[in-house]
């Protein structure tokens, strides 16, 4: 009884080790030459690691499947590919589940507790605009979006604005968000009238001189946005004083894991606009969405022409 016990247990270990072995790693000629066609097709910059998984069985005849993981910098994002089993042939695989809705699923990852909004709040469509204070092209899609765009939609659409600084580049950026999330915290209006003070004038700002004359003229506006709308102006210099960023990094970090890495970023009921397009571009997708929502379009005023601008990106 022993020896049978003793066989049964030696015998679940050897089962066990099966199991937990890897899959074979592609031997070291077809990694070479997988690494070498991707990188010249997709134009890979040499920092980036391209990580060649192993070759898996497929649900396609004559083709292996295997997992490429591009990682910059510690930022991996995973790319299935098939080989055919006769190597001449590489083809990106790209799943697309009819069954859930992608734009949906992005707005769910998005957390607008307590920010402050315009517009109307049971509205179908909802634009969420991932800003940065001291980013001039934010400045053009804030004027475009505030006043016009909010007068023509404004019973339809609500708009949200979230924060993503480019510390990289602007250096007065976060303090400027930790000390708008300040004035949120006791009055949307105040908010509201600090963002579209700083969009306007950016360049007081930037000229401000001396040692911390940057954050200095932010929380004497800030302090000025308090007793206009009569805050608790204590509780606000407080609040400014102690320049908690952590809300704003954790807005930050859900913009990174969405797909924001440039600013002005907006998402309308999902769909992302990159960067300050021209105002009868950001119409189209608004326009859109509201068809998408079952609700009337607005008539519009013909705008004048503007010229299609690039996002900002942190330097690399």
């Amino acid at each position: 009884m022993t020896f049978v016990r003793r066989s049964f247990f030696v015998l679940l270990l050897i089962c066990l080790g099966c199991s937990a072995q890897p899959a074979p790693s592609a031997p070291p000629d077809v990694v070479r030459l997988v690494e070498r066609q991707v990188r010249s097709t997709y134009s890979v910059p040499a920092e980036v690691k391209l990580n060649i998984g192993p070759l898996r069985s497929s649900e396609f005849p004559n083709y292996d499947a295997l997992t490429i993981t591009f990682d910059n910098s510690g930022k991996k994002q995973d790319y299935e590919f098939l080989l055919a089993k006769d190597r001449k042939t590489l083809l990106r695989v790209t799943r697309i589940d009819l069954t859930k809705d992608r734009f949906a699923e992005v707005m769910k990852k998005i957390d607008v507790s307590g920010r402050p909004t315009r517009g109307a709040k049971d509205a179908k469509v909802v634009a969420i605009n991932y800003d940065d204070f001291q980013c001039p092209y934010c400045s053009r899609m804030h004027e475009a979006l505030f006043p016009t765009l909010l007068k023509e939609y404004g019973d339809r659409v609500l708009f949200i604005y979230k924060d993503y600084p480019l510390a990289e580049i602007h250096p007065w950026a976060i303090h400027a968000a930790v000390n708008a999330n300040c004035l949120a915290a006791q009055n949307a209006d105040a908010y509201w009238d600090f963002a579209d003070y700083l969009h306007g004038n950016q360049k007081e700002i930037n000229d401000a001189k001396g040692p911390g004359a940057h954050n200095t003229a932010l929380d004497k506006l800030a302090t000025q946005q308090g007793q206009k709308h009569n805050l608790d102006v204590a509780k606000l210099q407080a609040c400014v004083k102690a320049q908690d960023d952590k809300a704003v990094r954790a807005s930050m970090s859900e913009g990174d894991k969405i797909g924001v890495s440039a600013t002005p970023a907006m998402f309308v009921n999902g769909q992302k606009v990159d960067g300050a397009v021209p105002i009868e571009d950001l119409r189209a997708v608004l326009d859109r969405a509201l068809q998408d929502a079952g609700v009337a379009v607005p008539e519009h005023k013909a705008a004048a022409g503007e010229a299609k601008t690039t996002p900002d990106k942190p330097s690399k």
